[in-house]
């Protein structure tokens, strides 16, 4: 049984800096990409990031250039999200999910290309 645990969430400040994790099991974590995704409240859950299986490569949403990074420990079987200079517009529910497919740039962003979902974490940065 494949299962994705998203941890470290919580409530920080405008400019503060939380870390994700998101631990894997029941999957050959390495040929995995990563995505997080997040939801705000009233609003449809949008990519934020994606690590291929080895991790040489990444891909940013423009909103979060620059702020967030993202890492992958496969021997962990554990993906990291990083987020620096958090903002209020932030605040959201974060999911990593789980794809066996290529590093395809055009279609990172696409939720069906997700085969396993974690049950999200609350991060919420008050101003």
């Amino acid at each position: 049984q494949v299962q994705l645990v998203e941890s470290g969430g919580g409530l920080v400040q405008t400019g503060g800096s939380l870390r994700l994790s998101c631990a894997a099991s029941g999957l050959a974590f390495g040929n995995y990409r990563m995505g997080w995704f997040r939801q705000a409240p009233g609003k449809e859950r949008e990519f934020v990031v994606a690590i291929s299986q080895r991790g040489s490569s990444t891909a940013y949403a423009d909103s979060v250039k620059g702020r967030f990074t993202v890492s992958r420990d496969n021997a962990k079987n554990t993906a990291y999200l990083q987020m620096n200079s958090l903002k209020p517009e932030d605040t959201a529910v974060y999911y990593c999910a789980a794809s066996r497919g290529n590093w395809a740039p055009l279609s990172l962003g696409e939720e069906s290309k997700y085969a396993y979902w974690g049950q999200g974490t609350q991060v919420t940065v008050s101003s």
